[in-house]
């Protein structure tokens, strides 16, 4: 649109000189040709239809109107001056066409600059059948000017000349333009951040978390349409969804497939709202239900669905749907950028951990490693005798391998992520098995993991945590056993790690680094994080996000063999 604005604004100057430039050139051509001020009577005519061009050439009616008398003039005198021009003996054959047609170019190349090719080729027409016209009422009866062959040939260079100007203009406008700089990537980058910084900053409560807004949107619709369960969902990869917010009497378990005979499906592809009269879960008790589905629609991209249900027959007319969607249209532009905004999040923080892992692997390991090679080499050296000195480097040498050793197990903590197929248990697995050998642990998993998944974002959350309880045990517990219990039915996740270990002693206060860093990512996808002693010895720190499931609502349930 600024283009579109711009564009006439600097071709002002050019329509007026151009239009100025060619009225003095025909009309000194039309006297020189003719040697009859009379004809200077067509280019007056011209210069009226002109006005519209500097009077009111924005106008949607007038400007188009003004270029239109311009070509029917100049056809018209085409005519007149040839026949003038014959008379007079200065220009036969009527050639002296040609000394009016050059203004046919103005019209037609303003209407091109303004990319308008419909309007020039009516122009065309129109000049078309005013040369005829002009042609055919002008010379002697016997010998009309339309049928002279420098009449003919005049005219059908000028109509050439103008099919070029009226279909090659934006072609050649295009080509002259200088091309615009094409932005480097970091730079792009650097100034979208920069956008979504400051829009973010100015965000009503400034939240842009997805289970916020989505359990805001419940609350708005409670007010709307009746409900005795409701969820929000979104997509998740791999044509599933994810709920991020729901309420209820108690926890449904909602059909999260795409490909399923179900409202959700059809809500999905056709972006339409969808009512049904049977539960959009995978287990309901039975009896009547009304069931509402509404897309989440951003554009024309879906990124979500709002479930409505409630135990009645009919309870979704027409109505209650048009208040539903006036609600979740808004909402889905405010889910949409919080979503966005997760991506980012994520993006960044992976290509930090990343980032750091390469530094460390690069950089301080690879000197302690030199540092290790050091003290071997100190040690092969030492003559007879020098036992104690033998014995501190031996020492040494243990303390580096240690602080190595540390090194590893970071830069594998810094790299682990929750693979899109895998899962989390999976990937909570992998870091406690890696850890537990090297600490000697006996550890023991217990799966309980729905086919469903929870978003990324909040996957990423919890595999951190889990590694944080799991380090501390290595660390700090001296344990013999660790238990790692991964329980996934979403909305709902429970993540508990317990060891056999000497549990926290004074020493080690609630409020340590870790354990704030745990608050702090349990606290930031709405979970709880519990701290508490386990019996007969040790501690046990689990997070629980959302409400427990029905115990039948769990499938693909995983229980380890004990030691794996």
């Amino acid at each position: 649109m600024p283009a579109q604005a711009n564009g006439p604004a600097r071709l002002r100057p050019v329509e007026a000189v151009a239009r100025v430039v060619m009225l003095a050139l025909v009309a000194a051509l039309t006297l020189t040709f003719t040697e009859d001020p009379k004809q200077l009577g067509w280019i007056v005519l011209l210069a009226i239809a002109a006005i519209p061009a500097f009077v009111a050439r924005e106008h949607y009616i007038l400007a188009p109107a003004g270029r239109f008398a311009e070509v029917v003039v100049t056809g018209l005198a085409a005519g007149s001056i040839a026949a003038s021009a014959d008379a007079a003996g200065q220009v036969n054959a009527g050639f002296g066409a040609e000394a009016v047609l050059p203004y046919l170019a103005v019209p037609l190349l303003t209407a091109a600059l303004h990319r308008r090719a419909t309007e020039g080729a009516a122009l065309l027409g129109a000049a078309t059948v005013a040369m005829a016209i002009g042609g055919f009422f002008t010379g002697p009866a016997d010998a009309r000017t339309l049928f002279q062959p420098g009449y003919l040939a005049a005219c059908g260079q000028w109509l050439v000349l103008g099919v070029i100007v009226t279909f090659a203009a934006e072609t050649m406008r295009q080509l002259l333009q200088p091309a615009e700089p094409t932005p480097q990537p970091y730079a792009e980058a650097t100034r979208l951040l920069t956008q979504l910084r400051s829009v973010a900053r100015s965000l009503p409560g400034a939240t842009l978390d997805p289970g916020g807004i989505s359990e805001h949107l419940l609350e708005e619709l409670r007010a709307v349409a009746p409900g005795h369960r409701a969820a929000v969902l979104s997509a998740s990869g791999g044509g599933r969804l994810v709920v991020l917010a729901q309420t209820g009497a108690e926890r449904v378990d909602w059909e999260t497939t795409l490909d399923a005979d179900s409202a959700i499906a059809d809500a999905w592809a056709t972006q339409q709202p969808q009512t049904a009269s049977r539960s959009q879960a995978r287990t309901h008790a039975g009896g009547e239900v009304s069931s509402l589905v509404v897309p989440l629609v951003a554009g024309v991209r879906t990124i979500g669905l709002v479930i409505l249900e409630t135990d009645a027959s009919g309870a979704y007319p027409s109505a209650v749907v048009q208040g539903v969607t006036e609600v979740t249209g808004p909402a889905a532009l405010r889910l949409e950028a919080a979503l966005l905004f997760d991506d980012v999040r994520s993006l960044a923080t992976n290509e930090e951990r990343q980032r750091l892992a390469r530094e460390i692997h690069d950089g301080v390991a690879q000197e302690l490693v030199m540092v290790g090679y050091g003290i071997d080499n100190a040690q092969a050296t030492l003559p007879e005798g020098a036992e104690e000195t033998a014995e501190e480097l031996r020492t040494l040498r243990a303390e580096v391998t240690r602080v190595i050793t540390e090194l590893r197990l970071s830069l594998f903590e810094l790299r682990s992520e929750v693979d899109r197929n895998g899962g989390l248990a999976a990937a909570i697995a992998e870091y406690a098995r890696t850890l537990g050998t090297s600490a000697g642990l006996r550890v023991h998993f217990t799966f309980d993991e729905s086919t469903a998944r929870l978003p990324a974002a909040t996957e990423a959350e919890l595999l951190r945590i889990a590694q944080e309880a799991i380090t501390n045990a290595r660390k700090h517990a001296g344990a013999s056993n660790l238990w790692v219990t991964c329980t996934v039915d979403p909305p709902y996740a429970e993540i508990e790690v317990s060891d056999d270990g000497k549990g926290f002693a004074d020493e080690r206060p609630d409020g340590r680094y870790g354990l704030t860093i745990m608050a702090e990512r349990a606290e930031r996808i709405r979970g709880r994080l519990k701290i508490t002693p386990r019996h007969p010895s040790g501690t046990t720190v689990a997070v629980v996000l959302g409400t427990p499931p029905r115990r039948d609502s769990v499938r693909d349930s995983v229980s380890a063999p004990e030691g794996e």
